[in-house]
């Protein structure tokens, strides 16, 4: 069981008082990738007009380019609701950029209260997200949201 209140303290030890929102995404990702068990791919896409494009990210090489509303990504982005799938087979419209990816979680990130992008995370491992999993990530999200 992750300890999400120690996770948050290590992002908030990385990424306050730090300028550079490129180096606070990146660090968040490395530290999710290398701290939660069971994962293939976390990393940020950011989002350019009505697009999902990309960010920092640790795993495999990614999808570029997400329209808003496509996917899970573009989902959590258009409805800006955070997105927990236990099998990303069975989401109507699931993007495959991993075939290896079973489960995901998405969370929507704010500046100025609009969405500037997302949160995702992907586990090759069905069911692999909790709502525990879903609070503490999205707490993680308001730290971020705060430094960037």
């Amino acid at each position: 069981m992750v300890d999400y209140s120690v996770l948050c303290g290590q992002l908030r030890a990385l990424v306050e008082g730090v300028p550079h929102v490129t180096a606070n995404l990146a660090n968040a990702a490395a530290l999710l990738y290398h701290t939660l068990p069971d994962l293939n791919w976390a990393g940020f896409y950011l989002l350019e007009g009505d697009t999902l494009i990309l960010g920092p990210f640790q795993g495999k090489p990614a999808c570029i380019e997400i329209p808003m509303g496509r996917g899970v990504c573009g989902s959590a982005a258009a409805e800006n609701k955070t997105q927990l799938v236990p099998d990303v087979h069975q989401f109507p419209g699931h993007i495959a950029c991993d075939s290896a990816s079973n489960s995901e979680i998405v969370i929507p990130l704010h500046k100025e209260g609009c969405v500037f992008g997302v949160l995702d995370i992907d586990s090759p491992r069905l069911d692999r997200f909790s709502q525990a999993d879903r609070v503490g990530l999205e707490e993680f999200a308001r730290i971020l949201e705060s430094n960037i």
